[in-house]
């Protein structure tokens, strides 16, 4: 039987993890040869659900064509958040709760995306469609997911549905999951021993918006200060990345778990861009975003819109 790999987008976050191993299992019990696999190296936060429920970690790989012709996408669609070779094989299935940018196929394929918080809020519904239970492993890290997509139900993504699913989870695995939840963002949140590179690449996303190449990584901690205390070693290596990327705008994005608040660090030639979406004005490269604690919903389609109303 043919392979065919399960996998989510680069920097991979607890969702992007959580959701290809819990996809590749209700496939395999739906008979088909899938497995999880990975595009990048697995952070702080999601090794701590790993370790926890005794997972693991999917296997790297960067080069998928090599290893499958037909692959499976969950928690991202954005062509230039996958696989390099991602034309090089087919998509047959998306499972995704972000907008939808820059994707098409030459074949139908199974879409099924949902304006919930989390993909494993969506796949938690899929595994009861098919009628396969989760075992207490799996529903550990799904749980993890949705605790970390939703900064433990504060964040404005998250839904009725995801809480729901999130006390189903939890049930099933056995914890409580504002307890266990709350350890394992402040595991998360340790970012005392990241390199500069580390902390610019942590959850980093590209995104075309308008005519804009822009990337947005976010940090999540508990000490604000501690992060911006080097920044101008951050300044240098993200002067760096923009050069080498050709990118119009960098937003790192670094958010305080426990205010719920967010200091944004932007440049590139279209750091205006940041000024316009939230009326405010830099100063030195930092804006202090109260309130913000999502990218998916509270900056990228302001930023979207800023930058569609440019050309």
């Amino acid at each position: 039987m043919e392979k065919v790999l399960v996998f989510g987008h680069k920097n991979p976050d607890t969702d992007t993890i959580a959701s290809a191993i819990a996809y590749a299992e209700l496939k395999k019990e739906l008979g088909v040869h899938a497995e999880a696999v990975r595009l990048g190296e697995v952070n702080g936060e999601t090794q701590f659900a790993l370790d926890y429920f005794k997972v693991a970690r999917p296997r790297l790989v960067t080069e998928v064509s090599k290893e499958a012709q037909h692959v499976i996408l969950v928690d991202h669609n954005e062509r230039q958040q996958s696989a390099d070779d991602i034309d090089a094989v087919k998509v047959t299935e998306v499972i995704d709760h972000h907008r939808i940018a820059n994707f098409e196929t030459s074949d139908p394929v199974y879409y099924r995306a949902e304006p919930v918080g989390c993909t494993t809020t969506i796949l938690n519904k899929m595994y009861k469609e098919h009628g396969v239970a989760i075992k207490p492993e799996i529903a550990g890290l799904m749980l993890s997911a949705i605790v970390s997509d939703s900064l433990l139900f504060k964040s404005p993504t998250c839904t009725e549905q995801d809480v729901l699913a999130a006390r189903e989870l939890a049930t099933i695995a056995g914890v409580d999951a504002n307890v266990y939840g709350l350890d394992m963002l402040k595991a998360g949140a340790d970012l005392s021993k990241k390199t500069v590179d580390e902390l610019i690449s942590l959850d980093a996303k590209e995104f075309s918006m308008g005519p804009f190449k822009v990337e947005i990584a976010q940090a999540n901690t508990v000490d604000t200060a501690e992060v911006l205390l080097r920044q101008a070693e951050l300044e240098t290596r993200i002067e760096a990345l923009i050069a080498d990327k050709d990118l119009d705008l960098y937003m790192l994005l670094v958010t305080d778990i426990l205010t719920n608040n967010s200091v944004a660090l932007v440049l590139g030639p279209e750091a205006s861009l940041v000024e316009r979406a939230f009326g405010l004005e830099a100063t030195n490269h930092l804006l202090y975003l109260e309130g913000v604690v999502s990218r998916k919903k509270q900056v990228v389609p302001v930023l979207t819109n800023t930058a569609a109303a440019v050309e």
